[in-house]
Protein backbone atom coordinates (compact mmCIF):
# COMPACT_ATOMS: atom_id res chain seq x y z
CA UNK A 1 0.00 0.00 0.00
CA UNK A 2 0.81 3.55 -0.89
CA UNK A 3 1.82 5.24 2.46
CA UNK A 4 -1.47 7.68 2.57
CA UNK A 5 -0.59 10.84 4.95
CA UNK A 6 -3.06 13.01 6.39
CA UNK A 7 -1.89 16.77 7.43
CA UNK A 8 -4.40 16.55 10.21
CA UNK A 9 -4.83 20.06 11.25
CA UNK A 10 -8.57 19.87 11.70
CA UNK A 11 -8.10 17.32 14.20
CA UNK A 12 -6.03 19.16 16.33
CA UNK A 13 -8.51 21.97 17.06
CA UNK A 14 -11.29 19.08 17.21
CA UNK A 15 -9.28 17.40 19.88
CA UNK A 16 -10.09 20.27 21.87
CA UNK A 17 -13.68 19.35 22.64
CA UNK A 18 -13.64 17.20 25.80
CA UNK A 19 -17.05 17.42 26.73
CA UNK A 20 -18.60 17.14 22.80
CA UNK A 21 -16.32 13.31 22.77
CA UNK A 22 -17.53 12.64 25.78
CA UNK A 23 -21.17 13.04 25.21
CA UNK A 24 -20.28 10.36 22.25
CA UNK A 25 -18.61 8.32 24.20
CA UNK A 26 -21.55 8.07 26.25
CA UNK A 27 -24.17 6.73 23.29
CA UNK A 28 -21.10 4.23 23.09
CA UNK A 29 -19.75 2.96 26.37
CA UNK A 30 -21.78 0.56 27.51
CA UNK A 31 -21.24 -1.44 24.35
CA UNK A 32 -17.62 -1.16 24.02
CA UNK A 33 -15.89 -4.55 24.97
CA UNK A 34 -13.06 -7.33 24.64
CA UNK A 35 -11.14 -6.39 21.31
CA UNK A 36 -12.22 -3.53 19.84
CA UNK A 37 -11.28 -1.96 16.68
CA UNK A 38 -11.42 1.61 15.88
CA UNK A 39 -11.07 2.90 12.01
CA UNK A 40 -9.77 6.04 11.25
CA UNK A 41 -8.20 6.57 14.64
CA UNK A 42 -6.26 10.19 13.56
CA UNK A 43 -4.53 11.35 16.43
CA UNK A 44 -6.03 9.31 18.99
CA UNK A 45 -8.60 11.57 20.63
CA UNK A 46 -11.66 8.79 21.07
CA UNK A 47 -9.24 6.02 21.24
CA UNK A 48 -8.50 7.28 24.68
CA UNK A 49 -12.00 6.90 26.09
CA UNK A 50 -11.80 3.27 24.38
CA UNK A 51 -8.85 2.11 26.12
CA UNK A 52 -10.05 1.32 29.41
CA UNK A 53 -13.17 -0.32 28.12
CA UNK A 54 -11.05 -2.74 25.66
CA UNK A 55 -9.69 -5.84 26.63
CA UNK A 56 -6.96 -4.95 23.39
CA UNK A 57 -7.79 -2.30 20.91
CA UNK A 58 -6.51 -2.10 17.58
CA UNK A 59 -6.09 1.58 15.82
CA UNK A 60 -6.54 1.38 12.10
CA UNK A 61 -4.90 4.92 10.64
CA UNK A 62 -3.72 4.81 7.04
CA UNK A 63 -2.04 8.10 7.29
CA UNK A 64 1.83 6.72 9.43
CA UNK A 65 2.39 10.42 10.00
CA UNK A 66 -0.36 10.42 12.35
CA UNK A 67 1.37 7.26 14.17
CA UNK A 68 3.53 8.91 16.63
CA UNK A 69 0.78 10.56 18.29
CA UNK A 70 -1.17 7.58 18.55
CA UNK A 71 2.13 6.06 20.06
CA UNK A 72 2.21 8.21 22.65
CA UNK A 73 -0.85 7.97 23.77
CA UNK A 74 0.11 4.53 24.78
CA UNK A 75 3.34 4.07 25.14
CA UNK A 76 4.37 0.57 26.39
CA UNK A 77 0.87 -0.50 26.02
CA UNK A 78 1.36 -4.35 24.48
CA UNK A 79 -2.87 -4.54 24.42
CA UNK A 80 -2.87 -1.33 21.85
CA UNK A 81 -2.11 -2.16 17.79
CA UNK A 82 -1.45 0.29 15.13
CA UNK A 83 -2.04 0.03 11.78
CA UNK A 84 -1.23 1.72 8.92
CA UNK A 85 -4.11 0.38 6.79
CA UNK A 86 -7.92 2.04 5.54
CA UNK A 87 -10.74 0.57 6.16
CA UNK A 88 -10.95 -1.95 3.42
CA UNK A 89 -7.96 -2.79 3.59
CA UNK A 90 -8.18 -4.18 7.14
CA UNK A 91 -11.21 -5.89 6.67
CA UNK A 92 -10.13 -7.95 3.85
CA UNK A 93 -7.11 -9.63 6.32
CA UNK A 94 -9.37 -10.05 9.36
CA UNK A 95 -11.31 -13.38 9.76
CA UNK A 96 -14.79 -14.08 10.11
CA UNK A 97 -16.00 -12.98 14.38
CA UNK A 98 -12.60 -12.20 15.05
CA UNK A 99 -13.77 -8.47 17.03
CA UNK A 100 -16.18 -7.88 19.29
CA UNK A 101 -16.85 -3.75 18.75
CA UNK A 102 -16.33 -1.94 15.64
CA UNK A 103 -15.84 1.94 16.42
CA UNK A 104 -16.39 4.47 13.28
CA UNK A 105 -16.27 8.06 14.63
CA UNK A 106 -16.48 10.59 11.33
CA UNK A 107 -15.37 7.71 8.59
CA UNK A 108 -18.27 6.20 7.08
CA UNK A 109 -18.69 9.26 4.78
CA UNK A 110 -15.13 9.07 3.73
CA UNK A 111 -15.85 5.93 2.15
CA UNK A 112 -17.64 5.61 -1.49
CA UNK A 113 -19.21 1.66 -1.19
CA UNK A 114 -20.19 2.74 2.51
CA UNK A 115 -23.00 -0.29 1.78
CA UNK A 116 -19.51 -2.96 0.92
CA UNK A 117 -17.87 -1.67 4.21
CA UNK A 118 -21.01 -2.13 6.66
CA UNK A 119 -21.33 -6.08 5.41
CA UNK A 120 -17.58 -6.43 6.20
CA UNK A 121 -17.61 -4.81 9.35
CA UNK A 122 -20.83 -6.82 10.46
CA UNK A 123 -18.64 -9.96 8.53
CA UNK A 124 -15.76 -9.45 10.97
CA UNK A 125 -17.47 -8.85 15.02
CA UNK A 126 -18.55 -11.57 16.15
CA UNK A 127 -22.14 -12.54 16.85
CA UNK A 128 -23.72 -10.34 20.37
CA UNK A 129 -21.11 -7.64 19.49
CA UNK A 130 -21.61 -3.95 17.96
CA UNK A 131 -20.60 -1.88 15.22
CA UNK A 132 -20.75 1.91 16.58
CA UNK A 133 -21.46 4.88 14.47
CA UNK A 134 -21.40 8.61 14.22
CA UNK A 135 -21.34 10.11 10.72
CA UNK A 136 -22.62 13.46 9.63
CA UNK A 137 -25.52 14.30 8.79
CA UNK A 138 -28.16 16.10 6.47
CA UNK A 139 -27.33 16.34 2.95
CA UNK A 140 -28.38 19.86 3.04
CA UNK A 141 -25.95 20.93 4.91
CA UNK A 142 -23.20 19.54 2.93
CA UNK A 143 -20.85 22.24 2.52
CA UNK A 144 -17.49 23.13 0.53
CA UNK A 145 -15.23 21.87 3.83
CA UNK A 146 -17.30 18.04 3.82
CA UNK A 147 -15.91 18.28 0.23
CA UNK A 148 -12.53 18.96 1.19
CA UNK A 149 -12.39 16.91 3.97
CA UNK A 150 -13.48 13.89 1.86
CA UNK A 151 -16.73 13.49 2.28
CA UNK A 152 -19.50 11.65 0.08
CA UNK A 153 -22.31 12.47 2.14
CA UNK A 154 -24.13 13.15 4.75
CA UNK A 155 -26.77 10.88 6.40
CA UNK A 156 -30.32 11.05 7.14
CA UNK A 157 -32.10 8.49 9.32
CA UNK A 158 -33.64 6.71 7.28
CA UNK A 159 -30.87 5.91 4.46
CA UNK A 160 -28.54 5.50 7.79
CA UNK A 161 -31.16 2.60 9.19
CA UNK A 162 -31.38 0.94 6.18
CA UNK A 163 -28.00 0.58 5.00
CA UNK A 164 -27.40 -0.92 8.27
CA UNK A 165 -30.33 -3.39 8.37
CA UNK A 166 -29.18 -4.86 4.55
CA UNK A 167 -26.11 -5.77 6.26
CA UNK A 168 -28.07 -8.25 8.54
CA UNK A 169 -27.35 -5.56 11.89
CA UNK A 170 -29.71 -5.54 14.32
CA UNK A 171 -30.35 -1.41 14.96
CA UNK A 172 -30.09 -0.97 18.82
CA UNK A 173 -30.15 2.73 18.38
CA UNK A 174 -30.01 5.28 15.76
CA UNK A 175 -31.04 8.89 16.26
CA UNK A 176 -29.96 12.46 15.47
CA UNK A 177 -27.44 14.27 17.87
CA UNK A 178 -26.63 18.45 18.48
CA UNK A 179 -29.39 19.88 16.99
CA UNK A 180 -28.09 23.68 18.01
CA UNK A 181 -25.30 22.63 15.64
CA UNK A 182 -27.75 22.96 12.94
CA UNK A 183 -27.56 26.54 12.68
CA UNK A 184 -23.57 27.40 12.89
CA UNK A 185 -22.56 24.61 10.49
CA UNK A 186 -25.18 26.09 7.77
CA UNK A 187 -24.28 29.39 8.53
CA UNK A 188 -20.43 29.20 9.08
CA UNK A 189 -19.78 26.36 6.45
CA UNK A 190 -22.59 25.98 3.78
CA UNK A 191 -23.27 29.60 3.44
CA UNK A 192 -20.09 31.74 3.91
CA UNK A 193 -18.08 28.94 2.34
CA UNK A 194 -15.73 28.43 5.12
CA UNK A 195 -13.07 25.74 4.64
CA UNK A 196 -11.49 25.35 8.12
CA UNK A 197 -12.75 25.32 11.77
CA UNK A 198 -11.93 28.10 13.91
CA UNK A 199 -10.29 27.24 17.34
CA UNK A 200 -11.73 29.69 19.46
CA UNK A 201 -15.33 29.08 18.25
CA UNK A 202 -15.06 25.33 18.38
CA UNK A 203 -13.54 25.78 22.05
CA UNK A 204 -16.56 28.41 23.21
CA UNK A 205 -19.04 25.67 21.53
CA UNK A 206 -18.04 22.81 23.18
CA UNK A 207 -17.75 24.70 26.66
CA UNK A 208 -20.99 26.30 26.84
CA UNK A 209 -23.23 24.68 24.30
CA UNK A 210 -22.11 20.98 24.02
CA UNK A 211 -22.96 20.20 28.40
CA UNK A 212 -26.77 22.31 27.79
CA UNK A 213 -27.50 20.38 24.97
CA UNK A 214 -26.21 16.89 26.18
CA UNK A 215 -28.71 17.50 28.93
CA UNK A 216 -31.50 18.49 26.79
CA UNK A 217 -31.56 15.83 24.16
CA UNK A 218 -31.10 13.23 26.81
CA UNK A 219 -34.53 13.90 27.84
CA UNK A 220 -36.29 14.82 24.53
CA UNK A 221 -34.63 13.05 21.37
CA UNK A 222 -34.10 15.74 18.72
CA UNK A 223 -35.87 15.55 15.23
CA UNK A 224 -32.87 16.55 13.82
CA UNK A 225 -28.80 17.02 14.02
CA UNK A 226 -25.51 17.84 12.57
CA UNK A 227 -24.97 14.27 13.00
CA UNK A 228 -25.78 10.71 13.43
CA UNK A 229 -25.43 8.16 15.76
CA UNK A 230 -25.60 4.61 15.31
CA UNK A 231 -25.36 1.12 17.63
CA UNK A 232 -25.72 -2.01 15.37
CA UNK A 233 -25.64 -5.23 16.60
CA UNK A 234 -24.25 -8.31 15.20
CA UNK A 235 -26.69 -11.08 15.26
CA UNK A 236 -25.10 -13.76 13.56
CA UNK A 237 -21.96 -13.39 10.40
CA UNK A 238 -22.43 -12.88 7.02
CA UNK A 239 -19.82 -15.02 5.06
Amino acid sequence: MAEATYEGRDLEVLADMPNYHAWIMSWFDQFVHGHVVEYGAGTGTISTYLRPLAQSLTLVEPSANLHAALQARFPGDASVEIEALTLEEHVKQTSTGAVDTVVLVNVLEHIEDDASALAELSRIVAPGGHVLIFVPALSFLMSKLDRLLGHFRRYHSVELRQKLQATGLQIVRCGYFDLPGILPWFLINKLLGSTSFNPTLVKLYDRAAVPLTRRAEALIGPPLGKNLVAIGRVVHNRR
